[in-house]
């Protein structure tokens, strides 16, 4: 992780508290959050958690009889 500079970030309050609350056991704060999802966005993880949804979606289809 990059972590010579820092930039500020300004997203709503409600989605920080959210993302705070959901992910508290795993991450101190929401910028440790969203410092190693864009890290994994960087280095190439994508495809993966693409596929990962690509699946999630198809399943919540099926279960909703679409497919």
């Amino acid at each position: 992780m990059i972590t010579s500079k820092v930039r500020q970030v300004t997203l709503p309050a409600e989605m920080c508290e959210e993302a705070e609350r959901r992910f508290a056991a795993h991450f101190a704060n929401v910028e440790e959050l969203l410092a190693f999802m864009l890290d994994r966005l960087l280095h190439g993880d994508t495809d993966e958690m693409d596929r990962a949804e690509e699946l999630m979606i198809e399943q919540r289809l099926r279960d909703l009889g679409y497919m």
